[in-house]
């Protein structure tokens, strides 16, 4: 990445922090990687009990390796049926996700399809840590709504066998198919449980 660019994120990461603390929820700054998984490690105890909703960014930084290879009850959801998961997930003590976008002052946006990310963001593990690459930071609602709709979804959708028009042309067209991955949108603005929400803003290209 461009030192100046990275020079911007650095700057606006500070801006989206005091987004997140008036909102009631943590921001940190990671300036790699590296210092991201640092960062997470930092805020999930030992022993702890860890679920996630197909976060390809904690993929990315290493933190699912860390995890793994540490002391540490990582669920890996790939060896257990939908239903099982989602539980285990609800009850966890650490959720972790990323964004599909999130606003210069601290407003974070998801979509699902099957409600299982956006259900333990809302409510259920005790503690949320999301891995946020600042190539999602928006501008301000609209913009973010139009980045997990245009952006995020379509990418998402390569990854599934799903027949969507996003898929085929790459842009949302608010479908209605049997296959859209787009049921449930949430917006999280505010946490009204101090200490359970955690942003790590990674200096980085992460994700969709």
């Amino acid at each position: 990445m461009d030192e100046n660019m990275k020079k911007r994120n650095e700057i606006l990461a500070k801006t989206v922090i005091k987004g997140l603390e008036s909102r009631n929820m943590s921001g940190y700054y990671a300036a790699d990687k590296e210092a991201a998984v640092k960062q997470a490690l930092e805020l999930i105890p030992e022993g702890s009990t860890i679920a996630m909703g197909g976060c390809a960014s904690a993929s990315e930084v290493g933190l699912i390796s860390a995890l793994e290879d540490g002391n540490y009850n990582y669920l890996d959801r790939s060896k257990m049926s939908p239903r099982e998961s989602l539980m285990a997930a609800y009850d966890a003590d650490v959720f972790l996700s990323s964004a599909n976008a999130i606003t210069s002052d601290g407003v974070m946006v998801n979509i699902d399809g099957n409600s299982n990310r956006v259900s333990c963001i809302a409510q259920g593990p005790r503690k949320v840590v999301f891995i946020v690459g600042m190539n999602k930071v928006c501008s301000d609602l609209d913009a973010a709504m139009k980045r997990a709709r245009n952006v995020a979804a379509p990418a998402n959708a390569q990854r599934f066998d799903v027949k969507t028009p996003c898929k085929e042309i790459g842009k949302c067209f608010d479908c209605k198919s049997p296959d859209t991955i787009c049921c449930q949108f949430l917006i999280t603005r505010y946490s009204r449980h101090e200490g359970r929400i955690h942003v790590i803003l990674v200096n980085d290209t992460l994700g969709f």
